[in-house]
């Protein structure tokens, strides 16, 4: 009951906030409606990105990223989103939700000294290389607080990429100033607005920032409870749902099962390393010290396998992810710490080595291969009734008829060409 009452506390300050300045409601939906079409950016729906008319600088990034044409969703969001319409979306994973806010975000900043002017959830840097007057900086905990603070002090960034956390306690304690923020993005948004610790820590430092402000947050899993939250921090914002959970699950993306008991898990995943062609791969496990003992076994047995789990500091888990990021390991065993998020191109192939704990888990760990519409392959161990069950429901829910793995399977299936 204790719960319940401090929600209905929470959700009475969120409406105090919403209701403080009537006068400013229609900020952002009225420079949307008066500026479209004095800058020319009218509902563009064209077969690539420079019909979006973006900075040239993006575009070259974009073309560096291998990116040729939008996915369904930057089609959608991109147009209205560079004029600064909030906007919520949910789409899949794997099709470029990060792009959609990263590149309104760079394409509408003008880079003023010492001002802060968008806070995001995610990494910003592939895209900007080319605008090198943009200053980015990441902020997150397990890092020494003084770090940061001197940072902001000495080469304050234009956007500040963090934790809920740690930005919270740098605009605390003044040395991070929000009241020049236009941007406020959260990507993940379900996950960071569920928890209720977590959705607080959000509005406090959504209060710190002016009323007028573009608000976009993103996930590939967002439930009908979750977006009246979400639709709380915004003003009239343009909504994007892929209603059709079938549409959820990936394509290019070959799913298959593999029946087997608890003991026959490390001779099998030995076997799959050694026959199946990839380029990287990420196994994931349901606790620490699986992942430890794991990586333990295949790094004895000669893989070049590296983990990544929460009993780790966050400043070894960022060197890990960094190393796998640029190719120095093929093989990544984690838990579902790095089950949303992570963003590597080169990953092909996904192994449950466990049973995901639900559904959304399940599309969120798979969509770790065939990023952007590639090619991937994901593999899932079933060795209990509960892990059945649970299967049951991943294809019940997107609608998908996953298969045993056969004794072949055609490379080309899930290796890009």
């Amino acid at each position: 009951m204790g719960e319940t009452k401090e929600n209905d506390a929470y959700e009475e300050e969120l409406l105090d906030y919403e209701e403080e300045d009537e006068k400013a409601a229609d900020s952002v939906t009225a420079k949307v409606n008066g500026e479209s079409a004095k800058k020319g950016y009218v509902g563009i729906h064209s077969s690539g990105f420079r019909d979006f008319l973006l900075k040239p600088e993006l575009l070259r990034a974009i073309v560096d990223s291998g990116f040729e044409h939008p996915s369904e969703v930057q089609h959608e969001c991109i147009p209205q989103a560079i004029l600064g319409m909030d906007v919520i979306c949910q789409a899949k994973s794997g099709m470029g939700k990060t792009a959609v806010f990263v590149l309104s975000t760079l394409q509408q900043i003008e880079p003023i000294s010492g001002q802060v002017a968008a806070l995001i959830c995610h990494e910003v840097e592939r895209f900007s290389t080319y605008l090198p007057d943009i200053k980015v900086a990441v902020f997150y905990g397990g890092v020494n607080i003084k770090i940061h603070k001197d940072l902001l002090k000495n080469e304050c960034p234009h956007i500040v990429v963090g934790t809920p956390g740690r930005i919270l306690a740098l605009a605390r304690d003044k040395d991070l100033s929000l009241r020049n923020v236009r941007h406020f993005i959260l990507d993940e948004c379900d996950k960071m607005l569920e928890s209720l610790d977590m959705r607080r820590d959000v509005q406090e430092i959504f209060k710190m920032t002016p009323h007028d402000k573009q608000v976009m947050m993103f996930s590939a899993t967002l439930s009908k409870e979750i977006r009246p939250v979400c639709k709380k921090f915004m003003q009239d914002p343009m909504e994007i749902y892929v209603d059709d959970e079938a549409k959820l699950t990936l394509h290019g993306l070959v799913q298959h099962y593999i029946k087997l008991s608890e003991l026959e898990k490390n001779r099998k995943l030995n076997d799959l390393l050694d026959a199946l062609d990839f380029n990287q791969v990420v196994i994931f496990v349901k606790s620490v010290n699986r992942a430890a003992e794991l990586n333990k076994l295949l790094v004895e047995c000669n893989f070049p396998s590296i983990c990544i789990h929460s009993g780790m500091s966050q400043e070894e888990r960022l060197t890990r992810y960094k190393g796998f990021k640029e190719g120095h390991k093929r093989i990544l065993v984690a838990t579902d710490l790095v089950g949303r998020g992570i963003d590597i191109e080169r990953v092909n192939i996904v192994i449950n080595y466990d049973m995901p704990d639900s559904a959304d888990t399940y599309l969120h760990r798979v969509g770790r291969a065939g990023r952007f519409g590639t090619k991937g392959l994901a593999i899932t161990f079933v060795s209990s009734a509960s892990d059945s069950d649970v299967l049951n429901q991943v294809q019940e829910r997107f609608e998908v008829d996953i298969k045993e793995l056969p004794e072949q399977i055609d490379t080309s299936t899930y290796m890009p060409s």
